[in-house]
């Protein structure tokens, strides 16, 4: 599931949106309210229960071949998950929302990580079925890794020389 060409998109376990109005997150780090989307490089990122905390790393033109073989293993990238939310992967309803590109600009430093609007947006079309999320990351070749704990990775990830993101990682089981 990936944007068309002028497209971005927006993903929800609730299929009825007809309006994406701005908004300040609960867990937001900038006071501005913003509609929240992401191109297509982005949305494996979002292959996940909407609560589901995510480690993920992927090789760049500057991580090391130790690292790469360290964290990322075979491929490109990796997402690591929780035992405990395996069941919920496999079983969420999750949507893709198809918004115009136009309306977004580029947000995240120092290199863009999502799309933000600043004024409401319609959907181009009704809300989309994403479907089998392990099959959309075997489809795309990115590792899954179901772990115990999330923070011995994390901890490794953000150490090394790998590309990294984390989401919702104050969901994830209590360090130990």
């Amino acid at each position: 599931m990936r944007p068309e060409p002028g497209q971005v998109l927006h993903f929800s376990e609730d299929p009825g949106i007809t309006r994406f109005v701005p908004h300040v997150a609960a867990t937001a780090r900038q006071p501005r309210a913003y509609v929240w989307a992401v191109g297509a490089d982005r949305c494996p990122d979002y292959w996940f229960p909407r609560q589901c905390p995510r480690a993920m790393a992927w090789a760049t033109p500057s991580t090391t071949d130790a690292d790469r073989e360290r964290i990322i293993g075979t491929g490109d990238r990796v997402h690591a998950v929780e035992y405990r939310w395996l069941e919920a992967i496999r079983t969420v309803r999750l949507f893709a929302y198809r918004l115009p590109a136009a309306s977004f600009r580029p947000f995240g430093e120092p290199v863009p990580n999502a799309c933000v609007a600043t004024e409401p947006v319609e959907p181009l079309g009704p809300a989309e079925p994403v479907g089998d999320l392990l099959r959309l990351h075997e489809e795309a070749g990115i590792q899954l890794r179901v772990l115990a704990n999330l923070w011995p990775f994390w901890d490794a990830v953000t150490a090394s020389t790998a590309g990294f993101s984390g989401i919702r990682l104050r969901n994830a089981q209590p360090r130990t």
